[in-house]
């Protein structure tokens, strides 16, 4: 299937009464619909400060509109949003939820806080496309791409669990967004995209492009149009300098190569020495992480404006790898480092909630032997296909 069909692949669910859902609408859709009903155009602003801004949920609390208005909204349109049907709390202070969509399929959200920022996780699929042989999510069958209203409303779930509207001037316990949770963000280019415009819009969440990272799995063809519509972070997920083993590890470089990926980062719109491409190296004992594969990193990156994440592999039942031991990622790091590029560790987060890198899987509804053995050939069919097997 190509990218751009990709996502044209699985329709927006609506609300059954066939009232018009105003999360995710565009401010150019939501002008349309208030002119559609019958509102004054003036009152576009006026909802869109309630709901993005206030966290309005319902049109009753919007009381810069006059009765007749919320009254109209009430018969025209609704306000729906994912529902926190599971909410787990890390020792460290991270927040897993399951957040439950619509039409009941699920996926993960995780919050983050540390002293200086707090940041949240969104997933953009339910389940994934790929199957990268280090991560829970690529275990799980992909269901269906979320909707921009269900993307949006995991960031504005996770403000209500935090209690942080309306919107705060600074102090914000929700400051950043990563779009590393379930699924591949740019197989879903276009929902994400729409979200992510709402979220970064200076009257309502207001969340600076400068906070918000979009990490791919290397999805090439739509890795400039991501820079140069969104102009967010870029984060890609390395972990393998060479085609023979990034090939097993992350099946879509048999699609789209180091050598082409590696192009379409230098290329990325915007990026400079301030602003970096941030590489994902996952830390897998005896596979990737030799001091001969961190000299074939600084070799591999040389040119690009890089920052290298390394993540100790965070491990899950059934997982076929190790963490690396702290010598090797230590030996790695300072190889890197000695290179000129910032290579911190990434302190594993969540772990005793299953809510660390590459752990999110959504996992409510119990599955049958029979599904088990589904899901299980499905894994084994794309592998196939992707040379793994």
């Amino acid at each position: 299937m190509s990218t751009l069909n990709h996502a044209a692949s699985f329709v927006s669910l609506l609300p059954a009464d066939g009232r018009i859902n105003l999360i995710g609408l565009s401010r150019e859709e939501l002008a349309a619909t208030v002119a559609e009903i019958g509102l004054e155009p003036f009152r576009t602003r006026q909802i869109w400060h309630w709901l993005y801004h206030r966290g309005a949920t319902r049109f009753d609390v919007m009381t810069t509109l006059a009765k007749p208005a919320r009254a109209l909204l009430e018969e025209r349109c609704v306000i729906v949003r994912p529902t926190a049907v599971r909410d787990e709390k890390s020792a460290d202070g991270t927040r897993k939820w399951l957040m439950r969509m619509n039409d009941g399929q699920e996926v993960e959200s995780v919050h983050i806080p540390e002293e200086d920022r707090g940041t949240l996780c969104v997933s953009s699929q339910v389940g994934c496309t790929l199957t990268c042989r280090f991560c829970h999510t690529g275990t799980q069958r992909l269901v269906r791409n979320l909707t921009a209203p269900e993307i949006l409303g995991q960031v504005m779930v996770a403000r209500d669990m935090l209690e942080e509207w309306p919107t705060p001037p600074d102090g914000r316990m929700l400051s950043n967004i990563v779009m590393m949770g379930m699924g591949e963000p740019l197989y879903n280019y276009e929902n994400v995209a729409k979200a992510l415009k709402i979220v970064m819009d200076g009257e309502g969440i207001s969340i600076s492009k400068r906070r918000i990272t979009l990490s791919t799995s290397g999805v090439v063809p739509m890795m400039r149009q991501c820079g140069a519509e969104l102009n967010v972070n870029l984060a890609v997920s390395l972990h393998a300098v060479t085609d023979e083993l990034r090939d097993k590890l992350v099946p879509i470089n048999r699609k789209y190569p180091i050598a082409e990926l590696m192009d379409a980062c230098r290329t990325y719109p915007g990026i400079t020495n301030a602003r970096r491409i941030t590489w994902e190296y996952v830390m897998l004992r005896g596979v990737n992480d030799s001091a001969a594969d961190a000299r074939a990193l600084v070799k591999l990156l040389r040119g690009i404006p890089s920052k290298i994440n390394l993540i100790p592999f965070n491990e899950w039942p059934g997982a076929p790898f190790d963490r690396s031991t702290d010598h090797a990622i230590q030996v790695f790091g300072d190889i890197v480092n000695a290179a000129g590029y910032a290579s911190p560790v990434r302190t594993p987060r969540g772990e005793d909630i299953m809510a660390a890198c590459g752990q999110l899987k959504s996992d409510s509804v119990k599955q049958s032997a029979a599904e088990r053995a589904a899901i299980a050939k499905l894994i084994a069919e794309k592998e196939q296909a992707a040379g793994l097997m």
